[in-house]
């Protein structure tokens, strides 16, 4: 029997199963996607939140300021892409002074270290590109910015390297109270388990009233989001909001670790799983973002796409013992990224509380390095190609990625299955061309290590087909 089944592998699963492969358990994770970050963990503004934004006193409050600290410590440990660049809170008028002092007094209360209200003109003196119509902000020094997908890829190995299970494609479709544990029907057979964790995002409710009454919704909310070359990565160099309001913290601009300019998002109901893009959201986007940063060049945009959180229409994450075994971690929407390594030690604790052994595992790996070729010098990379000649072929221009790093990653505990799997992991197709260059090499690539043909490797998720056949004429794929 399982001893912790955990159904969901975005990054507040993945934080789970790590805390989880600490100890002499037996841990699996459920995910019905062909990899993990498939939901709301890979369409998000990618903050790391400082803390004054929850209301004192909630779990959100205290899990956010935890996990604020520890996503730094962790990415450190994992090798995940992060930076400490702040976040300013911008006023445009006394009213919005007067939030920016109640956030102050929020942050203070939560334990945020380092909060300051600047004056306009102090603002400007850090971000010289916002608007002359500040009047203040509020400046959280210990905010960051991270790669989201690769903090849940890098702890879902971290459980997988330390003995953790994972089963992709596996849906959930029904549990099933069995004497002292659960059994858990899904797409590929039942599980039994002693312990059940719902971390299933978006569908969270829906998992929690398969084991217990009916006890909250998830109203999802779609966010849309525009990308911006690298040439207008340095427009800003803190993260920008604009006062948060009762549809969420608001317009951001902001840098990305990857050198980036990410703008957005909106905020519009949604179905659960509705990741469009609308002319309508993005140009609200656009047009709000610029009272932030007049100056901002959208015709650098090389991305959009949008991610849908969930919310509640609480104040608060769900989090707990909902049926016996049944535990929650529910209704994860914002700041859910920042919180996720805090709600993964959070969860170990509860189920610890609740009678689960945690005997911790003496020879446990908290430690994972990839090799980034663009990063190295060019001593680094003479030896790295005389050694391994795969790293002397760049397959994607853009971000100077090379066949080295790509087989790297196919070898990873979670290998890639597809041409955007590669991408999360290696960055291969993130940059200026979105893989106009490098797709067709990525595809060749996987069907030569996997065995297979061309038309057999997907875009993304099951059932995104590239090529579907051979033109008669030529006997090419298309």
């Amino acid at each position: 029997m399982i001893d912790v089944l955990i159904i969901g592998c975005g990054v507040t699963g993945a934080a789970t199963a790590m805390e989880l492969s600490r100890c002499r358990l037996n841990v699996a994770v459920l995910e019905r996607e062909n990899d993990v970050a498939l939901g709301a963990t890979r369409a998000n503004s990618a903050i790391v939140h400082a803390g004054y934004d929850p209301k004192p006193g909630t779990l959100m409050a205290k899990l956010n300021v935890r996990g604020c600290a520890r996503t730094a410590e962790l990415c450190g440990k994992l090798d995940v892409p992060y930076q400490n660049c702040g976040s300013l809170v911008l006023a445009f008028s006394e009213e919005e002074v007067g939030t920016l002092h109640t956030l102050l007094d929020r942050g203070v209360r939560n334990g945020v270290p380092g909060l300051e209200i600047l004056s306009g003109e102090e603002a400007r003196r850090r971000e010289p590109h916002l608007s002359e119509a500040v009047l203040a902000a509020l400046w959280a020094p210990t905010a960051g910015i991270v790669s989201p997908w690769e903090l849940c890829l890098a702890m879902a190995e971290t459980a997988v390297r330390n003995g953790a299970a994972l089963h992709l494609e596996t849906a959930v479709t029904g549990l099933e109270r069995v004497g002292e544990g659960w059994l858990v029907h899904t797409t590929r057979g039942d599980f039994a388990a002693r312990y059940v964790v719902n971390a299933a995002g978006v569908d969270s409710a829906l998992i929690h009233d398969m084991a217990a009454p009916h006890e909250f919704d998830i109203k999802p909310s779609r966010g849309e989001y525009y990308i911006l070359d690298k040439a207008e990565g340095k427009r800003v160099s803190a993260v920008i909001f604009q006062c948060p309001s009762e549809r969420g913290k608001g317009v951001l601009v902001g840098p990305t670790v990857h050198g980036n300019l990410i703008v957005g998002p909106n905020a519009e109901a949604s179905a659960p799983h509705d990741t469009a893009t609308t002319a309508e959201g993005l140009d609200f986007v656009k047009r709000t973002a610029m009272l932030s940063v007049p100056d901002l060049n959208f015709g650098q945009s090389i991305r959009n796409f949008a991610g849908v959180r969930a919310n509640s229409g609480r104040e608060d994450f769900v989090i707990g013992f909902k049926a016996p075994g049944f535990l929650d971690l529910a209704a994860i929407c914002s700041p859910g990224l920042t919180s996720a390594s805090a709600i993964g030690e959070y969860a170990a604790e509860l189920l610890k509380n609740d009678g689960l052994p945690m005997e911790e595992k003496p020879d446990f790996i908290l430690e994972r390095r990839r090799t980034r070729f663009k990063d190295l010098t060019p001593e680094e990379r003479a030896a790295l190609v005389a050694r391994e000649p795969a790293y002397g072929r760049v397959i994607c221009r853009c971000e100077t990625v090379t066949e080295g790093e790509i087989l790297e990653s196919l070898r990873s505990p979670i290998p890639p299955r597809t041409v955007d799997g590669v991408k999360r992991r290696v960055n291969a197709g993130m940059g200026r061309c979105q893989g106009g260059f490098c797709g067709p090499r990525v595809v060749d690539i996987l069907a030569r290590e996997y065995g297979v043909t061309p038309d057999a490797i997907e875009q993304d998720k099951a059932g995104s087909r590239i090529l579907v056949g051979k033109t008669k004429e030529a006997g090419a794929d298309v």
